[in-house]
């Protein structure tokens, strides 16, 4: 997969409670490296406003609702996330942005790479440099 989209995640319904997961290569296209989650976020904030070298990531909404905006220096789509069986797969090279969070939203982030801060650009004429020569 080289373009975002969304993917649906399984479902199992029980009067109990739903459930659903989310395995590597299964689900998405990466082995999982590393998780982190975004909360709290204050109204009016936003996150992310940067883009990927090498690193892929599949967010999801555990909890409430919020935007993520992706940019592959051509165009911007935005993709609401408001489902916790919905996830949206992000390639490396696309300059990304989250907001309108919702109050008590819960953001989770899979990504295929552990931290490093060399495969961050946060310089957006960088990145659109970078994009033009894919």
């Amino acid at each position: 997969m080289d373009k975002p989209q969304i993917i649906e995640l399984p479902k199992f319904l029980d009067k109990r409670g739903n459930l659903s997961i989310i395995e590597q290569f299964k689900q998405i296209p990466f082995e999982i490296k590393r998780t982190y989650w975004i909360y709290d976020v204050p109204g009016g904030e936003h996150r992310g406003g940067h883009a990927y070298r090498e690193n892929q990531e599949f967010i999801v909404a555990l909890s409430g609702s919020f935007d993520v905006i992706l940019d592959d220096g051509k165009s911007k789509t935005v993709y609401s996330l408001n489902r916790s069986y919905y996830g949206l797969y992000v390639p490396k090279g696309y300059w990304r942005e989250m907001n309108n969070f919702s109050t008590n939203s819960l953001a989770m982030i899979l990504a295929s790479t552990a931290y490093n801060a060399e495969d961050y650009i946060f310089d957006y004429q960088l990145f659109k440099t970078h994009a033009s020569q894919r």
